[in-house]
């Protein structure tokens, strides 16, 4: 008799009046009214199909036969940008970052700046900064607010009211993915794997003289990154730290764009790995030592292929004498361009001789973040491609190099890629479109 009580009562509760009319009919068609699953091309970056390459050498490098082998590896798709990124993208993070302090600021004294309470009128804490209020730099109560940002009287050059890049730090945040996959029991409490992250994030401008003793670059340390001749160069004197900090703002830049007009988020920003970045960079050329192909650097006219040290240091012979303009040399097969010289390049991937070993085969990746305590070793990250100061053979899409995590040279840049979320993006799709 309980049996059958059982049973009539779960009849009731599935064929109550909340089940009436139904669109479904009862069977499973699962969660209807989902957003459009049409993922739009980012702007300045080029979609990568998915695929198999041979990572590494094509040829014998007896040198670095400890550090570089070959072996076929499987990449998802993904996009990447189509040049590095430039001094007046950079820009636009450092502005943010100074917009940002500059509103929390003044929402200390006038409630403008802020909000205090969600949609829904419960308090936020602390409270959402408000981008929609004009910041009035040259008013006399702002310019009194915000003397702070700005360099004190006895540091200003000339006097000269310049805001203070020291005071120029990014706190963003990061989940730890890896730690939370490896506690199989959940004993990690949640809080734990949620990483808060500080970094300053101006450019080390002297990063210029710091690199070349005996040599006069004072006027890159002081202009490079300013003046508007150079907007559309690459951005260099940037530490992996920050190349980090500025893909996280990325995101969250996007992101807070496409919630406001309740779009699904996008997929993260980040430094390539190392297979994605060779892979990109060979443009679909198997065993080529170049993303041109190669093996000559010169092209049928004669003329150099690349911005690096040609010949015996004669700088200024391939068109440029320090770094050149983004995108003045012709890109590689996949539409990407200087792949090989202007600026190396950071990817996210931590450096080990023994990487190609113990690598996965599919969408190989080795990153560790070291802390300050750690020895150098383990501070080392893998950056690609060669530069303007490099000989040919960094050039070339397999050759390994590293530099420290917090060390910023005037020839290592970064671009940024983003995981294409499926098979192929013209599954299901119609016309390309961009955001």
């Amino acid at each position: 008799m309980k049996r059958i009580l059982t049973v009539t009562l779960a009849a009731i509760l599935f064929t109550g009046c909340g089940w009436i009319g139904r669109g479904d009919r009862g069977h499973l068609v699962g969660v209807q009214n989902r957003p459009d699953a049409f993922y739009a091309d980012p702007p300045g970056m080029v979609y990568i199909p998915m695929g198999s390459f041979t990572m590494g050498p094509s040829d014998q490098d007896i040198a670095y036969s400890q550090n570089t082998g070959s072996r076929t590896v499987s990449l998802p798709a993904f996009y990447m940008d189509e040049t590095e990124i430039t001094n007046n993208q950079y820009r636009q993070f450092v502005h943010w970052v100074r917009d940002s302090l500059a509103r929390s600021l003044l929402a200390d004294f006038n409630e403008d700046f802020a909000f205090y309470e969600d949609e829904y009128g419960m308090p936020l804490d602390p409270p959402m900064l408000n981008w929609d209020e004009r910041i009035r730099w040259d008013g006399e109560e702002e310019r009194d607010i915000l003397s702070e940002l700005y360099l004190p009287e006895q540091e200003r050059f000339f006097r000269r009211r310049e805001i203070d890049t020291r005071r120029l730090i990014y706190r963003y945040y990061t989940v730890d993915l890896q730690r939370a996959a490896r506690d199989r029991e959940g004993d990690i409490p949640r809080g734990e794997l949620v990483m808060e992250h500080e970094t300053h994030i101006y450019p080390d401008t002297l990063a210029w003289i710091r690199d070349f003793s005996y040599s006069y670059n004072e006027p890159m340390t002081k202009q490079y990154f300013w003046h508007p001749t150079y907007d559309h160069y690459p951005v260099v004197g940037i530490n992996w730290v920050q190349a980090r900090a500025f893909n996280v703002w990325r995101t969250q830049y996007l992101n807070s764009y496409l919630a406001g007009r309740s779009q699904p988020f996008a997929m993260d920003f980040e430094l390539p790995s190392e297979a994605q970045w060779e892979f990109a960079a060979r443009g679909g050329l198997e065993h080529s030592p170049y993303p041109w192909g190669g093996p000559y650097m010169r092209n049928s006219e004669g003329c150099f292929l690349a911005n690096f040290k040609p010949l015996r240091g004669n700088y200024t012979d391939d068109g440029g004498l320090y770094t050149v303009i983004a995108g003045y040399y012709p890109p590689n097969d996949y539409g990407l361009y200087d792949m090989a010289g202007n600026v190396s390049e950071w990817t996210r991937n931590a450096y080990d001789e023994s990487f190609y070993n113990f690598a996965h085969d599919l969408s190989p990746d080795y990153q560790y973040e070291a802390a300050e305590d750690d020895p150098p070793s383990l501070k080392r990250k893998v950056v690609r491609g060669g530069s303007w100061k490099d000989i040919g053979y960094f050039l070339q899409v397999s050759t390994r190099a590293y530099e420290y995590q917090d060390t910023a040279k005037s020839y290592i840049g970064f671009r940024s890629v983003q995981t294409y979320p499926g098979r192929d993006r013209d599954d299901g799709r119609g016309a390309s479109n961009v955001y």
